[in-house]
């Protein structure tokens, strides 16, 4: 064999140490995605004060993850779930079409629950109900559209597989509504991936950026809502973010507060995800407010640390796609002291456009062994 055909011994040493060990798998969006420290193209204006226990600011167009901070931490993600529920089903029922709800559409709705205000034996339109998902985060309406689907339990499935399909994989799908149940977790990857997604649809944009809305309050008559996205309405001592287009917040007390916003300046428009600050409940906005700030004034120059994956449907060379948390294996995991879940990185397709065996031999280092468990608890809802 010529010299130029073999391979010398340190150069195997550098490939064997290079090569993802047996029984590891690539980080969805790039490995840095998972480490345990801020990771950030450029510090230039970086807010110091982030409590958050997890959180990701991304450009929309480019999917390029500008700052993150355990992106894929498994946390239970309150009301933000309703973005993947709204993925899963805006597209269908008309939104003119009606429906008369029962009793038996509002059965099941845990203790708790933020509600719209939905009454059984009134006729409510497609688009009234989505307005109840999106504006007061209503399980109510959530129920009733789920009912209407054929069920919580299909539904459930659907956004399962919807997950799948968008590489959400740190995401668990207990109920449809975010509501805490064991098991029940997402991630601040995850939950930005939702965003993104909803955002190129019309519909999902139009609900998520409505501030008010009058809703049926049965007899005919109606009572306005008010969308409980504290940047896009001001309240609470908050002033509106400008620009700002969605997209959704959420709280239980267990899970404490998260959110998701996007907003637009100059053209561009930035995604953020803030997930359990320890603060206020203020902090989850202001926070975000303070990375999207960031992202506006330096991102732009900022070196991205990861990307956001294209779905399955829209990915070449895809590779398969599998649930990281099945019922049973969600039951059986533990969850860490401090009752959070431990961090995991969700696995599949690496960066776009690294999809060869040569690619992920030369970029070795991004193979991480994953750990799993589910977040036990339960806690009241408020949006």
């Amino acid at each position: 064999m010529c010299d130029s055909a073999r391979l010398s011994r340190r150069t195997l040493l550098a490939l064997a140490v290079a090569a993802p060990a047996a029984g590891t798998r690539p980080v969805l969006g790039g490995d840095r995605l998972a480490r345990d420290t801020v990771q950030v193209g450029s510090t230039t204006g970086l807010p110091r004060r982030l409590t958050a226990r997890s959180w990701l600011v991304a450009d929309h167009g480019t999917g390029h993850v500008l700052a993150a901070y355990r992106a894929h931490r498994r946390l239970p993600p309150a009301s933000t779930l309703k973005m993947l529920f709204a993925d899963t089903l805006l597209d269908r029922f008309p939104r003119g079409g009606r429906h008369t709800v029962t009793a038996a559409d509002l059965a099941g709705i845990p203790a708790g629950s933020s509600l719209v205000g939905i009454r059984a034996g009134t006729t409510y339109t497609v688009d009234q109900l989505w307005q109840g998902v999106f504006l007061r985060s209503g399980n109510d309406a959530v129920h009733v559209l789920a009912h209407m689907n054929g069920g919580v339990a299909r539904t459930v499935a659907e956004m399962r597989a919807k997950a799948r399909e968008l590489r959400a994989l740190d995401t668990h799908v207990v109920s449809p509504d975010g509501f805490d149940h064991p098991g029940q977790v997402s991630s601040a990857y995850d939950l930005t991936l939702f965003a993104r997604h909803g955002l190129r649809d019309p519909e999902f944009r139009s609900y998520c950026r409505t501030r008010t809305a009058d809703f049926p309050a049965g007899g005919g008559k109606t009572f306005q809502i008010q969308n409980t996205d504290r940047l896009l309405s001001g309240t609470w001592g908050l002033r509106a973010y400008p620009g700002l287009i969605g997209v959704k917040n959420g709280y239980t007390s267990h899970a404490g507060n998260t959110f998701t916003g996007a907003a637009t300046r100059a053209g561009r428009t930035l995604l953020v995800t803030v997930m359990h600050p320890a603060d206020s409940a203020n902090a989850v906005y202001e926070q975000a407010a303070a990375l999207l700030d960031w992202g506006f004034a330096h991102g732009a120059s900022a070196r991205p640390v990861g990307t956001l994956v294209e779905p399955v449907s829209e990915g070449a060379g895809a590779g398969p796609v599998s649930e990281p948390h099945g019922a049973g294996a969600a039951a059986a995991s533990g969850s860490g002291a401090d009752g959070t879940v431990a961090p995991g990185p969700s696995t599949g397709r690496l960066v776009e456009g690294a999809g060869t065996a040569a690619a992920l031999l030369a970029g070795g280092v991004w193979a991480l062994r994953r750990r799993r468990s589910p977040e036990r608890g339960r806690g009241r809802h408020r949006g």
